[in-house]
């Protein structure tokens, strides 16, 4: 995995953003648009492990990297974080953001510019792969040898759309809300694989030998945190400075390399 490159004037901006609204702030982010005052209230997919899993002992009730690193980020603004279990159709779209339900979205949101459209992001913390994971006695072996076949595809996802473009003629799609679903729909034989995310894929690999991940893919994703389209850029901008400020620091490696630490 190739981290982003940090120069110094990017570096220089980002701690001016975040002497100006981030991190010191003394309003408890009286200067943003949020839903509750002095909260930082998210949607987010669950479950998508690593990604965001339920953790009744972490403060907002879920851990996972997306909401470590948010976690991180709203107590450096003085805000307490609030998780919204949220279909992530509904965050992909825009909605939910849209109609007020949560300030930001935190779901392994990859940007792509149709997202960009209905929503803004902030800048990428996380570079990603779309991967195909299969039982491990199974006779696919690779994206060709799904005709004939059902693969499981999370529905509004770049996975989706990757299965769709690259399966060959033949190949029946199953697209269910989310890995909730997808899983254990691979694991009653309901689906025959299940192409989405790497980081997801390689945590049931890991967490049960009995499947494998048989081929990876270079799609050049990156994930953001999603905002409502041009309604708060304030809350961008401090969330933009606290990342740059946790990279410096070494927050984000330390959170990173919790949940991945075969690309430390």
């Amino acid at each position: 995995m190739i981290r982003p490159i940090r120069t110094a004037v990017a570096l220089a901006g980002a701690a001016t953003l975040l002497a100006a609204c981030g991190g010191e702030s003394e309003g408890g982010g009286s200067e943003y648009e949020l839903v509750a005052p002095g909260t930082l209230t998210a949607c987010s997919d669950v479950p998508y492990p690593p990604f965001e899993v339920e953790d009744s002992e972490a403060p907002s009730g879920y851990s996972g990297f997306d909401i470590d690193l948010l976690q991180a980020i709203a107590e450096n603004l003085e805000l307490e974080l609030v998780v919204q279990d949220t279909g992530f159709d509904a965050l992909q779209s825009g909605t939910a953001l849209a109609a007020g339900q949560c300030d930001i979205g935190a779901s392994a949101i990859t940007i792509t510019p149709e997202r960009q459209q209905n929503l803004d992001f902030t800048d990428p913390y996380y570079n990603s792969l779309q991967s195909l994971l299969v039982p491990a006695d199974s006779d696919i072996e690779s994206i060709d040898d799904l005709a004939g076949h059902t693969v499981g595809v999370q529905q509004g996802t770049t996975g989706q759309t990757y299965a769709e473009e690259n399966a060959p003629e033949g190949t029946e799609f199953l697209a269910l809300p989310s890995d909730g679903e997808l899983w254990p729909a691979l694991q009653a034989g309901q689906i025959d694989a299940i192409l989405q995310d790497l980081p997801v894929n390689d945590q049931h690999q890991q967490d049960d030998d009995g499947y494998e991940i048989v081929e990876q893919y270079e799609t050049d994703e990156q994930y953001g945190f999603a905002l409502a389209k041009d309604l708060n850029p304030q809350l961008r901008e401090a969330i933009n400075a606290e990342l740059a400020a946790l990279r410096e620091n070494g927050t984000y490696d330390e959170i990173y390399n919790s949940y991945f630490p075969e690309n430390g």
